[in-house]
């Protein structure tokens, strides 16, 4: 090794001592996991062993300022050691090429941090991690009415200020767990659930209602009375962004889809009772309708109940497939063939209900179950309606689960567009740019005009519910958003396989650079066919329209 080099390194790492930097030189704030540990020495550039003076002795790395002594290491490298003893990796500045290769998350693991031994001498770090609840600065990665510098009909600062919590909270409690139950399969945290019931999430996913008052909202950022179908959208989005579909769906989805129609038609006693064990996260429900022998077609349900000789007990029998949450719910809101027509009942789970996991090509996190109902004897006071009446019950709740459905539909597009962009501009081809490529640009055109025309319908929808009672929803918007789905579910699959194209063979590995463009690619298609298939909806969002075609109208 290089006499100055050696005399340097002895210098500033004696005794594995690090050397303290004035208070001039601190680089500046950033978040915590991305902070390197403190009394790095500066290094001055001629300092760093090259590749002449590196190979079988020292190797020192440059990447955003920043080195590191992957000597030790070098032997562990997942793609072998000679990668980081080339000429212009070893001793060099070698962000660009880590940033071709690696997540700068890859930087942020305790066992890669502890390689960093200084940084360069009159240079600072530019590249920094994601401070929980900071908005993206990448273009088009925020709804442009949510963007700072952009202006919006339907957004307060409320809803900003919601946001910004609702971020934190995700980045900080819901990440982390999101990406090791989507890996394990497991369901969702009890200790996450029972955080987002004290912050209100659950209670929030119901949409704004009596159910939401005396709860404290994100730690009071609003007041119960203030939230709104657009903090109700932001939300929804938000939950999102983890981008862990199975772990999406098992994080409470049954009960958003399964309570309201408790909320809306169940007995008072019935309704405050459940409604309170499910909101407060003791307890889990899943709305059950589809079954292997009728999915769209609620009419063709075969599940049965009769009522025992002295009407006081359904006696519930039949099967229910593909039903989220399934596995480790509660309570399930049955759809039933009865004497008189499609009813909906509330079935807890007891003796004659039995529940299989399902395994999709998403994470077994989100618990779809396959379930039996053998014998079942249930109350008839856990009637949900009218009997006879489980159509309109039904399809009114399809309603804002299919809007639901609609808000992560278009957060996800969003949120693909957002990994392109970042892709393109640090990616290098034919050594360009990869956005320098017409193609690159023409899929990232189309993508960004997809998302942004799938929000703002969207938000068109939300500002129509915003208006509408529950009735009215369910008579005027059964249309409308049985066809912004089928759109959103269309649009989200053009954006998927354009998104595998401009990251080629990694958008198609399960980890690394395009770890989250291979999980979007391959749970896409759950969007187009939970809650209706997509040529069902469309079609029923056509004989809506038929339906209120004026008489008196012609050509």
């Amino acid at each position: 090794m290089d006499p100055a080099i050696k005399s340097r390194k002895n210098t500033c790492f004696l005794s594995g001592a690090r050397l303290k930097t004035s208070a001039s030189d601190a680089a500046p704030k950033r978040p915590p996991s991305d902070s390197p540990p403190r009394n790095f020495c500066h290094i001055h550039p001629a300092l760093i062993p090259t590749a002449r003076h590196v190979k079988g002795t020292e190797s020192w790395i440059i990447v955003d300022a920043k080195v590191y002594d992957v000597t030790k290491f070098k032997g562990l490298h997942p793609g072998g050691a000679n990668v980081l003893l080339t000429e212009d990796i070893a001793g060099q500045d070698a962000t660009e090429s880590f940033y071709g290769l690696h997540r700068h998350e890859v930087l942020l693991k305790p066992q890669y941090q502890r390689l960093q031994i200084g940084v360069i001498e009159g240079e600072k770090s530019i590249i920094h991690s994601n401070i929980p609840g900071e908005l993206s600065k990448v273009p088009y990665a925020e709804p442009l009415g949510l963007t700072p510098g952009y202006h919006s009909p339907y957004y307060t600062e409320s809803h900003r200020r919601f946001q910004r919590a609702a971020r934190k909270f995700v980045d900080e409690i819901l990440t982390p767990d999101a990406m090791a139950r989507e890996e394990d399969g497991k369901r969702p945290s009890l200790s996450v659930i029972q955080k987002m019931a004290e912050a209100g999430i659950l209670a929030m996913t119901m949409g704004p209602g009596k159910h939401l008052k005396g709860r404290k909202i994100f730690d009071g950022v609003i007041e119960p009375e203030e939230f709104d179908r657009f903090h109700e959208l932001i939300l929804a989005q938000e939950m999102c962004r983890p981008n862990c579909r199975g772990y999406r769906d098992g994080q409470n989805s049954g009960a958003t889809i399964g309570l309201p129609p408790v909320i809306h038609f169940g007995r008072p006693e019935l309704r405050d009772r459940v409604v309170e064990e499910v909101l407060s996260g003791k307890k889990f429900m899943s709305l059950a309708i589809s079954e292997a022998f009728a999915g769209s077609d609620v009419a063709g349900l075969r599940t049965s109940a009769k009522k025992t000789p002295d009407g006081k007990f359904w006696i519930i029998n039949g099967t229910k497939k593909w039903i989220t949450n399934g596995t480790f719910s509660d309570y399930f809101t049955v759809g039933c063939k009865t004497d008189k027509g499609l009813t909906v009942i509330l079935v807890e789970r007891g003796e004659g209900v039995e529940t299989k996991s399902i395994k999709t090509s998403y994470s077994t996190a989100a618990g779809t179950a396959y379930i039996t109902f053998e014998n079942v004897k249930v109350p008839v006071e856990n009637t949900l309606g009218p009997e006879g009446g489980g159509v309109f019950v039904i399809l009114s709740n399809f309603n804002h689960e299919r809007w639901a459905m609609c808000c992560g539909g278009a957060r996800n597009m969003r949120f693909i567009v957002e990994e392109c962009l970042k892709w393109v501009n640090q990616r290098k081809a034919f050594g360009k740019p990869l956005h320098s490529q017409a193609v690159i640009r023409s899929k990232l055109a189309d993508m960004i005009a997809k998302t942004e025309a799938c929000q703002h319908w969207l938000e068109n929808i939300t500002y129509q519910m915003q208006h509408m009672d529950y009735k009215q929803q369910a008579q005027r918007l059964a249309g409308p958003i049985a066809l912004l789905k089928m759109f959103i579910t269309r649009s989200a699959q053009d954006v998927a396989r354009d998104a595998v194209q401009i990251f080629g063979g990694r958008g198609i590995t399960k980890t690394g650079m395009g770890r989250h463009i291979e999980h979007y690619h391959r749970t896409v298609p759950f969007d187009a066919i939970l809650g209706g298939a997509e040529d069902v909806l469309g079609d029923l969002g056509v004989r809506q329209a038929i339906k209120a075609m004026p008489k008196d109208v012609k050509l």
